[in-house]
């Protein structure tokens, strides 16, 4: 059980780094609302956080740079203090792509190096410019994977200072054990972030991942929005649950937070998503309370297993990742 009482609490990571146990998720549905990015980092940065969670995908890395510079030349902060992770996306997984990839990241956000940069996903697309590839049938064009070999371009990108951690992003066990076991494997994956609250607790990955020293970073802690689109709306609700909103009554917190503190008190880092300045805020305040290891085993229990983002548009990829049990 972890005692986190501070709110500056980071987690070390296996190459020496360390990453802050709680982000702001930057992720935009589907396109960012101009400038509504840039006011959520600012009132993030204000309210405490120290760890920015964005991708080129997003649409909304000049916003996050924006918010992250302003605070920086007005003082609040230093560059060194902000932890901001980037993602590779899916069309440039073929390795002579990484490196540009990720530039155009750093001349986005207008930043000299990134903290964290991840696989977003271990399903390679059609490389190219368009994001989301398609044939005549309006289906994603795949593209054969070669994850050790994007690995070894993300390495190279480590060892030119344009960022100081790797790390993957909804890979299950045997895509990981691809890249731990490795011939000439320079450096493990910091990270992987999956989905991660309590309907969906993973700890059957969480314990692999404790075992090889790699830190689970939870997207969608608080559940996540309700589009049909890409997500299971049949599971129910994750904030509605009963158990939630009894341990928030008893703590005077909201269901939200209790979700959150689940999670942190389990060593998870969570980057729960809004742009709304009050929920930034309340999102902020799970340090001045602690479950006890009884609640913790009721909420654990509260699992069903379902995700609530599935990703089933892709569930034919060879590489798709949630057809193994973890």
């Amino acid at each position: 059980m972890m005692n986190l009482s501070t709110a500056n609490l980071q987690i070390s990571l296996n190459d020496g780094n360390s990453i802050p146990i709680i982000g702001l998720g930057t992720y935009s549905d589907p396109r960012p609302v101009p400038t509504k990015t840039y006011e959520a980092v600012k009132t993030a940065i204000e309210e405490g956080y120290r760890h920015i969670d964005g991708a080129y995908v997003y649409h909304n890395e000049h916003e996050v740079g924006e918010a992250i510079r302003e605070k920086i030349a007005e003082g609040k902060v230093k560059r060194e203090e902000i932890f901001y992770c980037g993602k590779l996306w899916s069309t440039y997984h073929d390795p002579e792509m990484v490196r540009p990839a990720l530039e155009r990241t750093l001349k986005a956000l207008k930043l000299d190096y990134i903290d964290l940069y991840i696989i977003e996903m271990p399903m390679a697309f059609k490389p190219g410019e368009e994001f989301y590839p398609k044939d005549e049938n309006d289906r994603i064009i795949y593209h054969k994977s070669n994850l050790c070999a994007t690995w070894e371009a993300l390495e190279a990108c480590k060892d030119a200072g344009l960022v100081k951690s790797l790390g993957v992003s909804n890979f299950n066990r045997r895509q990981l054990e691809l890249i731990l076991n490795k011939p000439g494997l320079k450096y493990k994956p910091v990270t992987n972030q999956v989905e991660c609250h309590p309907y969906f607790t993973q700890t059957k990955l969480l314990k692999f991942c404790q075992q090889h020293d790699i830190v689970i970073v939870a997207y969608s802690p608080l559940g996540t929005c309700r589009n049909p689109s890409w997500v299971n709306v049949s599971s129910p609700p994750l904030l509605k649950d009963e158990l939630l909103t009894l341990l928030g009554k008893k703590y005077n917190k909201t269901q939200a937070q209790i979700g959150l503190r689940f999670n942190i008190q389990r060593g998870i880092v969570v980057i729960p998503k809004s742009i709304t300045p009050e929920r930034i805020k309340e999102n902020f305040q799970v340090f001045d309370f602690s479950l006890t290891e009884e609640e913790m085993k009721d909420i654990e229990a509260l699992n069903k297993n379902v995700r609530f983002v599935e990703l089933l548009m892709w569930s034919d990829h060879p590489e798709y990742p949630f057809h193994d049990e973890y």
